[in-house]
């Protein structure tokens, strides 16, 4: 790019959940919502009760809320309505993913 040319992109950072580089941070729960391009990535407190939020998915996923609601590590909470639930993946408890080469 010639300099003096405006560059939109120049200063615009990473987005929300992603890191520089284009990788996605440790996510515990992604839930994939119908009609929509993108998934919900979500990162869980350390002290969050995984059996309680197992329990909050599957009545959503049964119809028995209309909402599953669920509050990440910085306390921001994430409404979604339960009828536009594609799929709920729970990330394991330890957090342990190795991407790449090594172990």
């Amino acid at each position: 790019m010639s300099p003096g040319r405006f560059d939109p992109l120049a200063s615009v950072e990473p987005s929300e959940g992603r890191r520089a580089g284009g990788s996605v941070p440790d996510v515990d729960v992604r839930i994939g919502v119908t009609q929509a391009p993108r998934e919900i990535n979500i990162e869980l407190a350390d002290d969050a009760d995984r059996k309680d939020l197992k329990k909050r998915v599957e009545a959503a996923l049964a119809g028995a809320s209309d909402v599953l609601t669920i509050t990440d590590k910085r306390g921001n909470e994430c409404f979604v309505p339960s009828a536009k639930i594609a799929y709920v993946e729970l990330g394991s408890q330890e957090g342990s993913r190795s991407i790449g080469f090594g172990g």
